[in-house]
C-alpha cells in the first residue's frame, strides 16, 4: 500500500467534511418546490341560509337565486376536512348539521369536469347553541313606522352576514325611564333624546324578526344616564355624580337642540340607583322580548365625587353595577362598552358575556387593534371574545359619500385575523359613534367583499376565535415576491404572525406592501387595495414533521380552502402560496 503523507491526508479529510456540511445545508432547503393545481374558477353566485346561527343537529336551508348545472354538488367542510358531499339538483336544499357544539363550517357549491374544479358559491355556517362564544354583533338605529317588508329587508341583509346579535341603539325614551308606560301599557310611540319618533310596533317587529333568524336582541342604555328633572320620576339627588365635593354641580354631558335634554350622570355603584334602573329594566322585559342589556358609558370623566363628598373612580363602579343587574335578571345577557378601554378590567371580571371596546385615540394603528384584542383576552383569562366598535373613515362621514373599500377590508383583516369581531353593520355601515349617521354608503365591491369576510370569520371561527396561543414563526420568501416582516405591521411589508391551535400552526399574512397609512380609521380614505401576488414560494422553519398544508383567504374563491403541495427536508418546509391580496391564512397540520 502506498503511504500517504500526513498533510495530504488531513487536507483530504477537511475537504470531505466541508463537502458533507455543504450537502446538509443545501438539503435543508429543497431546490424544487411542488406546484399546486390551478385555482378553481369562482362564479360567486348568491347564496343564503335561513338563519344566522344554528343549534347542533338543526337543519339549514340553503337558497341560491342562480340555476346550477346538473353536475353541481355541495360539500360541507370543517376547516379543510369534508364532512359531507352531496348532489344539488334544486335552488333550495337542506343540510342537517352535526351535533357537536360551537363549530364553524363552510359550504362549497362546486362541480368537476375533466379534473378541473369550478366553485359556484360558498357560505359559512355557525353551529353553536349560544351566540356569546362567537359574537358577530350588528345594530339597529332607526325605529319609525316600518312595513314588514322593510324590516325583513334589513334583517335579511344582516342574516347574510351571519350577524347573531343586534344592539338596538337609542330605541328608548328617557335614559332613566326607557320604556314609557301609559294607562298600564307601553306607549304607542315616544321621542328619543334627539327628538326622533320611536314606534313600539317597529321595535316589536325587529325583535320578532331577529328571533326568527336566531339573532339576539339587546337593548341599549347608559349605565348612569338621567334626563332633566329626573327627580320627578323618582331619581334621588344622592345618586348623582358631582364635579365637586360639596354636591353643588352635577356632572352632565351637555347636549343642545335638537336634543331634548342634557344627560346627567348617576353613580353606578350606588345601590339605590341600581335598584331603580333594575326595576325599569324589568318593565322593559315585561313588554319587549329583549334578550339582554347593552350597557354604555362616556369614558374617563376625570376627578368626580359622590354626594357625600368622597372621591369617585367611575372605572371601579361598573363591576358592582353589572353584578347587581345580572343578579336581578340572571337569565338575560349583558355586554358593556369599555370606551377607549376605560374600566375594562372590572367589566371583564364581571358576568359580561363578551368584551366590547369602543376604539379611540391613542389606539390609532393596526397594531393597536391587535393589542386591544390580546389585552381583552388576558383580562378575561381567555374566556371572552372581543367585539370592537371602530368607526371607519371618520372624517369622511361628516358628509355624504362612500366608504373607501380598502380602508374597511384592511381593518377587518386585522381584527378578524386576531380573533375579534367588528360592530359595523346595521341598516347601513357605521362611520360615527352616533349610529343613525348614514352619510357614507358601501359601494357594491365592499358589499360583496364583506359577505366573503363574514363567511370566512364564521367558517373558520375555531381557528380564529376558539383559543390557541399566538406565537412567532420563521417564514421567508425565496423568490422575493413577498417582503415578509414579523408582526407588528409596517408599511411595505407583508406582516406575518402565527397561532398554535391544537395540532395546527396557523399563519396569517396581511399585505401592507403598498399601503398608504398604518392608521386603521383612515379618516380621509387614502388606503389603497393591495396588489394581488400569485404563486409566491415560501419556506417555513418547522422542527416537527408536517402532514398537510392548506390555505384559505376571504379575498380568493369565497374563502374556500385548498390543500397545497409542499416539500420538507429537515426543518425546512417549502410550499407555494397561490394568492395573497389583503389577507391569507395558511394552516400547517402536524
Amino acid at each position: 500500500m502506498k503511504k500517504v503523507k500526513l498533510p495530504i491526508l488531513i487536507s483530504a479529510m477537511i475537504m470531505i467534511l466541508a463537502s458533507c456540511g455543504e450537502k446538509d445545508e443545501v438539503s435543508n432547503t429543497p431546490t424544487e418546490v411542488p406546484t399546486n393545481p390551478a385555482t378553481p374558477t369562482f362564479y360567486n353566485y348568491s347564496i343564503s341560509t335561513d338563519k344566522a346561527i344554528y343549534n347542533p343537529g338543526d337543519e339549514v336551508t340553503f337558497t341560491t337565486n342562480t340555476s346550477l348545472p346538473v353536475t353541481a354538488k355541495v360539500r360541507y367542510k370543517y376547516q379543510n376536512t369534508v364532512v359531507e358531499d352531496m348532489a344539488v339538483s334544486t335552488s333550495t336544499w337542506k343540510w342537517k348539521t352535526p351535533t357537536t357544539d360551537y363549530k364553524g363550517y363552510i359550504a362549497e357549491v362546486y362541480s368537476t369536469s375533466n379534473g378541473t374544479e369550478t366553485i359556484y358559491s360558498t357560505i359559512g355556517v355557525d353551529v353553536s347553541s349560544s351566540w356569546k362564544k362567537f359574537p358577530r354583533y350588528g345594530f339597529l338605529s332607526r325605529f319609525p313606522v316600518l312595513s314588514d317588508d322593510a324590516v325583513n329587508s334589513v334583517l335579511g341583509n344582516l342574516n347574510r352576514y351571519h350577524i347573531n346579535g343586534l344592539q338596538f341603539y337609542d330605541w328608548q325614551n328617557k335614559h332613566h325611564m326607557p320604556l314609557p308606560i301609559v294607562n298600564s301599557a307601553p306607549a304607542v310611540s315616544w321621542k328619543d333624546i334627539i327628538n326622533r319618533d320611536i314606534y313600539l310596533s317597529t321595535i316589536q317587529k325587529y325583535i320578532a324578526g331577529a328571533h326568527s333568524r336566531n339573532m339576539k336582541a339587546m337593548f341599549y342604555n347608559l349605565v348612569y344616564g338621567a334626563w332633566d328633572n329626573a327627580e320627578a320620576d323618582g331619581v334621588q339627588k344622592e345618586w348623582y355624580v358631582y364635579n365637586d365635593n360639596t354636591h353643588t354641580n352635577r356632572d352632565f354631558h351637555p347636549l343642545s337642540s335638537p336634543f331634548l335634554s342634557n344627560i346627567y350622570l348617576l353613580d353606578p355603584s350606588n345601590t339605590g340607583w341600581q335598584q331603580y334602573i333594575a326595576a325599569q329594566n324589568r318593565i322593559v322585559y315585561q313588554y319587549l322580548d329583549f334578550d339582554g342589556y347593552h350597557m354604555d358609558q362616556l369614558g374617563d370623566r376625570g376627578t368626580r365625587y359622590k354626594y357625600d363628598g368622597t372621591s369617585l373612580n367611575l372605572s371601579q363602579t361598573f363591576k358592582p353595577f353589572i353584578n347587581a343587574i345580572k343578579a336581578d335578571e340572571p337569565q338575560k345577557d349583558i355586554v358593556m362598552n369599555a370606551v377607549g378601554q376605560y374600566g375594562q378590567q372590572g367589566i371583564a371580571e364581571a358576568p359580561t358575556d363578551f368584551l366590547y371596546t369602543e376604539v379611540w385615540s391613542p389606539f390609532d394603528t393596526y397594531n393597536d387593534l391587535a393589542n386591544l384584542i390580546k389585552q381583552n383576552n388576558t383580562l378575561s383569562s381567555n374566556t371572552k371574545n372581543t367585539v370592537l366598535a371602530a368607526y371607519m373613515n371618520y372624517d369622511m362621514a361628516n358628509n355624504t359619500g362612500y366608504f373607501n373599500t380598502p380602508s374597511v377590508l384592511m381593518t377587518d383583516a386585522v381584527i378578524f385575523a386576531f380573533g375579534g369581531a367588528h360592530i359595523e353593520l346595521g341598516e347601513h355601515m357605521l362611520g360615527k359613534e352616533y349610529f343613525p349617521n348614514s352619510n357614507l354608503a358601501m359601494k357594491d365591491d365592499l358589499k360583496s367583499a364583506m359577505i366573503n369576510y363574514y363567511d370566512f370569520m364564521t367558517a373558520y371561527q375555531n381557528l380564529l376565535r376558539d383559543g390557541g396561543t399566538f406565537n412567532n414563526i420563521t417564514l421567508s420568501s425565496t423568490d422575493n415576491k413577498l417582503s415578509i416582516g414579523t408582526w407588528p405591521a409596517a408599511a411595505r411589508k407583508v406582516a406575518v404572525f402565527g397561532k398554535k391551535v391544537d395540532n395546527k400552526q396557523v399563519i396569517h399574512l396581511i399585505n401592507f406592501t403598498n399601503s398608504k397609512t398604518q392608521n386603521w380609521r383612515d379618516n380621509t380614505g387614502v388606503q389603497v387595495s393591495p396588489t394581488l401576488v400569485k404563486n409566491a414560494t415560501l419556506v417555513l422553519t418547522s422542527d416537527a414533521i408536517v402532514k398537510k398544508i392548506w390555505v384559505a383567504s376571504p379575498d380568493i374563491i369565497g374563502g374556500a380552502s385548498r390543500t397545497v403541495n409542499f416539500a420538507q427536508n429537515g426543518n425546512k418546509v417549502s410550499f407555494i402560496l397561490p394568492e395573497l391580496k389583503y389577507w391569507s391564512m395558511v394552516v400547517v397540520e402536524y
